[in-house]
């Protein structure tokens, strides 16, 4: 029997909520409201956004770049393969590899400092004399971590090539510096939530506060530390590809090299290389969370050391930091060198007054705008694909036990799944110069190449959340008779709905900031001003540039967070 739409919803209309998972709590018709004027509201931005790139008089696609785009896809089924290149590919897949573990391996190190001391349980305080010092020494704490957070790797990258040279400690800091900012919120998070119960006893015993958070807090939250680390690594590989663009080596300073030389077959074997790369630090990631999720599951939160998936990784993860150093030949002096101490201090002295650009205040509001109108119709696009692409790519594991279709539909979920690798393996420059063929320089070559690559990293965590969906819900509805495609729409997409919405708005911020890297080849914003900037040496200008996408990601983060909180 299969359901029609109004039986289905009939049924569903029965079911309690505690039943319905991840759905956000029901409010007596102000939180329906709320969530419906944000919905109206982002559809208006959408549409704003949309408004320059169709009433602008000048031709928005070229032509005669549709040839080029052609070619370089034809090009894929005939790679470069002898012997020689080969070789090159993979010794820069591994130092690319080896900048993505060392520059991993940084930002834990940040993020575990950083997230103590921006935790909310390491500033407490009982005593009202402390409080006052306490509340500053936290906010410091969290101040000091938003610039790292808010600055694009590529900015780090380029600042610090102009400090250090063409080091591989360049690549390392441009990568972890950041990732490390990122990863202390994370992490203070984890404290703040994790069960407070054995620290609070180890200092009722007399412990110091080190001792209390280390031995109290870190072990119920050290679980969800390494699955975030392994995620982490994942992303790595792609900042350092994008770093390879600017000049740090690797696997991205030989795509632009073969790009330049419009050597389509290099660059084909290049991709397949990073697809590779980026599909086997995917798979190790994935595996390395399932089983923490399930070890936290069967002991309530601690973290199963004789699981051997959990513990071989994490020997293998150190094993690869020892052979990383070896392979780039990792040279920490440099930081501290004669040379790096002259450039900081002629950098600082450049930077510093801040100097506006050739256009004034109205031009960087302009280049601001255009910037985030980028953002937001790439954001548009990376959720128009990413909804589509999440529930065939879903196992839908609640499915199982009433329903024999899966491996009918193995394929299906493959290609979803490979598909999204390739959308966010790929870096979103490389997606930006082949939009420029098909595009005349503006907002729209950015946002298609943001939005193609955003499409496969949003694509994944939609994935997730299908698959962490609550089973009972669906079983039942399969059981009543319903067909696939009303599982779908009346038991997945209203269950997940919130949590496509959450990761949305959370990837609309990291997206801000990532419209400077298709600045960087010319696609439009802010980026390509900065981009003509630090190629002129005007480095006050690129900072005072610097400071405005800054402050307009704290803008983004802040909008995205109210939005969050009124769709819960």
């Amino acid at each position: 029997m299969t359901l029609t739409a109004k039986a289905l919803d009939e049924r569903v209309g029965c079911l309690p909520p505690s039943a319905v998972p991840n759905e956000p709590p029901r409010r007596a018709g102000g939180g329906t409201n709320r969530r419906r004027w944000w919905l109206l509201a982002c559809v208006a931005a959408v549409v704003a956004s949309a408004l320059p790139v169709v009433l602008d008089d000048h031709p928005v696609i070229r032509v005669d770049g549709l040839r080029q785009l052609v070619e370089f896809f034809a090009a894929a089924v005939a790679p470069r393969v002898d012997g020689g290149f080969l070789a090159l590919v993979g010794a820069s897949a591994m130092t690319t590899l080896a900048y993505a573990v060392l520059g991993t391996a940084v930002s834990l190190v940040i993020g575990v400092v950083g997230g103590v001391l921006t935790s909310q349980v390491w500033w407490r305080a009982d005593a009202p004399a402390r409080r006052t010092r306490d509340v500053v020494g936290w906010s410091l704490a969290r101040v000091a971590l938003v610039v790292p957070r808010g600055i694009h790797e590529v900015i780090w990258g380029l600042g610090l090539l102009i400090v250090l040279g063409r080091s591989p400690v360049v690549a390392v800091l441009a990568i972890g510096i950041p990732f490390g900012a990122v990863t202390a919120k994370v992490f203070s998070e984890l404290l703040d939530e994790a069960d407070r119960a054995p620290h609070d006893a180890l200092l009722a015993a007399g412990a110091r506060r080190s001792s209390a958070v280390l031995y109290g807090l870190v072990p119920s939250a050290l679980g969800d530390l390494l699955s975030y680390a392994f995620y982490r690594l994942e992303c790595a590989i792609r900042s350092a590809t994008i770093l390879g663009l600017v000049g740090t080596g690797g696997l991205g300073t030989e795509l632009l090299d073969s790009f330049r030389a419009l050597v389509y077959h290099e660059m084909w074997t290049l991709l397949y290389a990073l697809i590779l790369l980026s599909a086997l630090a995917d798979g190790w990631s994935s595996l390395v969370r399932t089983r923490l999720s399930g070890s936290r599951s069967r002991r309530r939160g601690s973290v199963d050391g004789r699981d051997p998936v959990v513990a071989g990784s994490v020997l293998l993860a150190a094993a690869l930091v020892v052979a990383s150093v070896w392979w780039v030949r990792l040279d920490p002096s440099v930081l501290w060198s004669d040379r790096s101490a002259r450039q900081a201090s002629m950098l600082a002295g450049q930077v510093w007054p801040l100097v506006m650009v050739d256009g004034g205040l109205a031009e960087l509001l302009r280049l601001a705008g255009v910037t985030l109108a980028m953002s937001v119709l790439a954001m548009a696009i990376a959720f128009a694909v990413a909804a589509v692409l999440a529930v065939p790519a879903a196992a839908l594991p609640q499915l199982d036990r009433v329903t024999a279709s899966r491996a009918r539909r193995l394929p299906v979920l493959l290609a979803a799944r490979l598909t999204m690798i390739v959308l966010r393996a790929v870096p979103p420059p490389v997606w930006a110069l082949l939009a420029l063929f098909a595009f005349y320089p503006g907002i729209l070559p950015g946002a298609v190449a943001l939005g193609i690559y955003t499409a496969g990293v949003l694509g994944r965590l939609m994935t997730e959340v299908v698959d962490n969906l609550e089973g009972r819900p669906l079983r039942a509805l399969s059981a009543l008779g319903a067909s696939r495609r009303q599982l779908v729409w009346y038991g997945v997409l209203p269950a997940a709905a919130p949590r496509f919405a959450a990761y949305s708005l959370y990837r609309w911020e990291v997206t801000v900031r990532e419209t400077v890297v298709v600045g960087v080849v010319g696609a439009g914003g802010l980026g390509v001003l900065l981009h003509h900037q630090l190629n002129s040496f005007h480095f006050a200008q690129a900072a005072t540039i610097v400071l405005t996408i800054v402050l307009l990601t704290l803008g983004v983060d802040f909008v995205s967070a109210a939005v969050r909180r009124s769709i819960r």
